[in-house]
């Protein structure tokens, strides 16, 4: 069984993944859609962990960036997992993690991005679900805007539907997933 297969397949051991042809689910969009996708159940399981790490070094390796982050909650986990894996990888990779508020602290500094990150960073934005891009969007604005270089996203399942990948692309940003709705419609228990 390859790596995306075993990935796949722990998204229904761990009942991450859930279909409703009829009610459906609501999204954070406010659209209804026939699946759910659970990542942060899936990030709570040290195998499914170690596949999306080993799934995300692989497409990964040929890319050249400082950090890895995105928006709470869903990409600390991701940034974390992967940053980690890599620095121990043959050959390894010591990326740095930073993660992008939903709103500015209102004390302290203030800050939309926490973390370790310098101006002119070569920035790879993470996220679970791709569904209409919306997270991943704020992700790289504020990044951009922090004056960080975001050329590439990730994401661990890409819903493939509301136009998100194409939404994504439009910011000049190159969008990879480690999984699509059919590789999780295809396993069978």
């Amino acid at each position: 069984m390859t790596l995306r297969e075993q990935l796949a397949k722990a998204f229904h051991d761990t009942g991450s993944f859930k279909w409703d042809r009829g009610k459906g689910f609501k999204l954070a969009s406010g659209e209804t859609s026939p699946f759910y996708v659970d990542c942060r159940t899936l990030m709570a399981h040290p195998e499914a962990r170690r596949l999306v790490a080993q799934l995300a070094y692989e497409a990964l390796l040929h890319l050249e960036f400082d950090c890895i982050g995105g928006l709470e909650l869903g990409a600390i986990p991701i940034a974390l997992t992967i940053s980690d894996f890599t620095c121990t990888a043959s050959p390894p990779h010591l990326w740095r993690t930073f993660v992008v508020r939903k709103q500015a602290k209102d004390h302290g500094l203030g800050k939309l991005i926490e973390g370790s990150i310098r101006h002119g960073d070569r920035a790879l934005i993470v996220d679970d679900v791709l569904t209409s891009g919306g997270s991943l969007l704020k992700a790289i604005g504020v990044a951009r805007e922090a004056g960080l270089q975001v050329d590439h996203a990730l994401v661990i399942v890409d819903r493939q539907e509301q136009d998100g990948k194409a939404r994504i692309e439009k910011e000049n940003v190159h969008l990879m997933s480690l999984l699509t709705i059919q590789d999780l419609m295809g396993v069978t228990k």
